[in-house]
């Protein structure tokens, strides 16, 4: 399911889904200010994004759909491999400089988080060639995988109003269910 919180969470449940919340806060904010994230809007094509947090009720939350692909490095990638694990997705663009301003923050919270069953995966999009993607990777210490979506069919996958890719970057927190 789709999900940023639950009615009901054990006391360990409720913290690291504490710190993952806050950690996409603070990946979405610094995606939108700084001066190295670059112009949004005008006449930039960067759709600017309002850096708040939404949560979606348990009740409203739907069914993520079964990504399936190939990553940015051209192995077989499954959303469908991490189920039972909380799983930030992050939409990305190695174009994208406010993909670039937040990749740092996204990696440094990726590794402190990995040992509790954190997985991000990301969907690199609009990119035309894996290597731009690759090279993005190696530059900001990406060492979580991708999915290589240059025409942006993944995105389409997901049920209306749940993934917000009206704005690029957009991270989305699943939960364990």
């Amino acid at each position: 399911m789709i999900a940023r919180r639950a009615a009901r969470v054990r006391p360990r449940s409720r913290a690291l889904r504490a710190l993952v919340c806050a950690a996409a806060g603070m990946l979405a904010l610094s995606a939108c200010s700084g001066e190295s994230a670059g112009a949004s809007g005008g006449d930039s094509n960067i759709v600017e994004g309002t850096g708040l947090v939404t949560t979606v009720p348990a009740g409203e939350r739907k069914q993520v759909p079964d990504l399936t692909g190939e990553s940015t490095h051209g192995e077989p990638l499954a959303l469908a491999d991490y189920r039972g694990q909380v799983v930030v997705l992050n939409v990305w663009g190695s174009w994208c400089a406010p993909c670039r301003a937040e990749a740092p923050n996204l990696a440094a919270v990726a590794a402190d988080t990995e040992d509790r069953g954190v997985q991000f995966i990301g969907i690199n999009t609009r990119d035309l060639e894996a290597a731009n993607a690759r090279a993005f990777d190696r530059t900001y210490g990406i060492e979580y995988p991708s999915f290589f979506d240059p025409k942006g069919n993944l995105i389409l996958e997901f049920p209306r109003n749940t993934l917000p890719p009206q704005g690029i970057p957009s991270t989305l927190v699943i939960d364990r269910e």
